[in-house]
């Protein structure tokens, strides 16, 4: 299944309707980036938002994803 990037951050939260699959996840992050670069946040101001300690995940983890999405920020259009 193939989902388009998600233009709103109402169209981010509906994805919790989805099965959790690798595809959806990574769209998810696509559309954060996308988000943050329309809203004219910069990668620091997002990798910060993802560092910050929001007690779902451990510092480990949100490393790794402010690390993926520095990736997708520099991977995508």
């Amino acid at each position: 299944m193939h989902y388009p990037i998600p233009a709103s951050p109402q169209e981010i939260v509906a994805l919790r309707e989805q099965p959790v699959s690798e595809e959806l996840i990574v769209t998810a992050i696509a559309g954060v980036v996308s988000l943050a670069r329309a809203q004219g946040r910069s990668l620091e101001e997002l990798t910060a938002e993802v560092l910050a300690d929001d007690r779902l995940l451990d510092w480990q983890s949100r490393r790794w994803l402010s690390d993926v999405v520095a990736q997708a920020w520099n991977s995508l259009p």
